[in-house]
């Protein structure tokens, strides 16, 4: 079997990864409130506010507190002159290989909450899917960038 990819994505993912969280989360807060208020003026039980309670708090303890970690630990990458080899997961772990001579093109994106830490997201598209490597400094993903952009165009050339 082939050894995972040695290449880790920056540290800062999992600050980034925990805001994703806590905004998601808050939207749960938001919707256990107005459950809580429609069970109040309609005279159901308080077991739905509670269960909605728990629901936010639980998936605040998953998205918040435990996913970030586990979700940078199993993220690597690395880029060779033939493929790029992703690994991701969680409970089930992904190892795709991308073969430069299928990437189409190669982009960086960068939202609010990457763009605070300085981060950004290589994504790596094919005919017939989209890879992303996500939460790279800026200056690394740029880098992959024009290397996987430059790799594929040896590809095309030697075809």
């Amino acid at each position: 079997m082939r050894q995972p990819p040695r290449n880790a994505i920056a540290k800062d993912a999992i600050k980034v990864w925990k805001i994703t969280g806590a905004i998601f989360t808050g939207f749960l807060l938001l919707a256990a409130v107005i459950i809580a208020t429609v069970s109040y003026f309609n005279g159901y039980t308080y077991w739905f506010t509670v269960i909605a309670i728990m629901i936010t708090l639980l998936s605040a303890l998953l998205f918040i507190f435990i996913l970030p970690k586990l979700r940078w630990r199993r993220w690597r990458y690395e880029v060779f002159e033939q493929e790029i080899y992703i690994q991701y997961g969680i409970l089930i772990v992904s190892r795709t290989l991308v073969p430069m001579i299928r990437v189409q093109h190669v982009d960086t994106k960068q939202g609010p909450i990457l763009k605070g830490y300085s981060l950004a997201t290589v994504t790596v598209s094919t005919a017939a899917t989209t890879h992303e490597i996500p939460a790279l400094l800026e200056e690394d993903a740029s880098e992959l960038r024009d290397r996987i952009s430059a790799l594929a165009r040896v590809d095309e050339d030697d075809v």
